[in-house]
């Protein structure tokens, strides 16, 4: 109990530490932006006074550390800062965004589980026969297909051509469970490659768990095929599944951006990108530090997943 203590600790510190070390990046970025944003929201013909105005309303005519200083301790506060072109809290954009965004990334991950686990099972099960090929090929050229080009043929042939879904949710609002048509294209693209990754990495576990010295000797002891594949096999293979399905989720929120502008999706996606068109820097650093904390958030989870299914291996990592 004392080891499995003592890596929790080890691992929370590292969590805490990659928070930080988020916080200062973003920071530094966007202290490195080209230009200045005093100048760029005072709009085509800007008043020197009200530049002035700008400047100190963003804090921006005090020194950077002083700067850096005031926001790590709204953060620590919880306040996340204010937004340069509406006055609003940084907290009511992120908050008016995350409902559809988790959306989206609940309905993929709910779908990803069963679907690449259940392919990589039986991927596994017949390995080397036709199964198997037909699953890995089809996997491979789903994978090699950029989201953005299949979002665009999948618009093109179910929506436009075929008219069996709409195209983008421009008109439906931000209650999309009240329209679940529209969330499907977007979670097809979502569903595509990480349901290719996951599928190829638990039959490569699964592989190597069946030829284990362990399931041998269960097979020896005259153990069901089924409870030799479920019960010994993929409690091995399940380690780094986890690990990926971590990693996934935290691909989804980043990858859940080019996903909304095709399909208009009202979620972060599309807040961060109004920010940076519009140069809005807090709204900007707080869906910059909101992915930061969700991605250390996911890998700790991971971790711990992946030390409670194999303990030496969570150990080594």
């Amino acid at each position: 109990m004392s080891g499995l203590r003592s890596f929790v600790v080890r691992r929370l510190l590292l969590g805490v530490a990659q928070t930080a070390a988020v916080v200062l990046l973003v920071f530094g970025l966007t202290e490195a932006l080209p230009g200045d944003a005093a100048v760029a929201l005072a709009g085509d013909q800007p008043d020197p006074a009200h530049i002035q105005a700008i400047r100190e309303a963003m804090n921006l005519d005090r020194p950077a550390p002083e700067r850096l200083a005031a926001w790590v301790t709204g953060l620590l506060h919880g306040d996340l800062g204010t937004s340069l072109t509406s006055g609003r809290p940084v907290s009511s954009y992120l908050a008016g965004g995350f409902g559809p965004t988790l959306l989206l990334a609940a309905f993929t991950v709910t779908l990803l589980i069963p679907i690449g686990f259940g392919l990589g099972i039986l991927a596994a099960r017949h390995a080397g026969g036709l199964i198997d090929r037909l699953i890995s090929s089809v996997t491979l050229a789903v994978y090699a297909v950029p989201e953005f080009a299949l979002g665009v043929l999948l618009v093109t042939v179910l929506a436009l051509q075929l008219a069996w879904l709409p195209p983008t949710a421009v008109g439906y609002g931000t209650d999309l469970l009240a329209h679940p048509a529209v969330l499907a294209l977007p979670v097809l693209v979502l569903l595509s490659r990480p349901v290719c990754s996951l599928t190829r990495l638990v039959r490569a576990g699964m592989i190597e768990a069946l030829a284990s010295p362990y399931v041998a000797q269960a097979r020896r002891y005259g153990i069901s095929g089924a409870r030799v594949h479920f019960t010994h096999a993929l409690p091995g293979a399940l380690t780094p599944a986890a690990q990926q399905l971590a990693r996934t989720i935290d691909w989804l929120l980043c990858g859940v951006i080019v996903v909304e502008a095709l399909y208009a999706v009202p979620g972060l996606g599309t807040v961060l990108l109004n920010a940076v068109t519009e140069r809005d820097v807090p709204v900007v650093q707080g869906l910059a530090v909101l992915f930061g904390v969700l991605t250390a958030a996911l890998n700790l989870g991971a971790d711990l997943v992946a030390h409670r299914l194999a303990p030496r291996a969570g150990v080594a990592a």
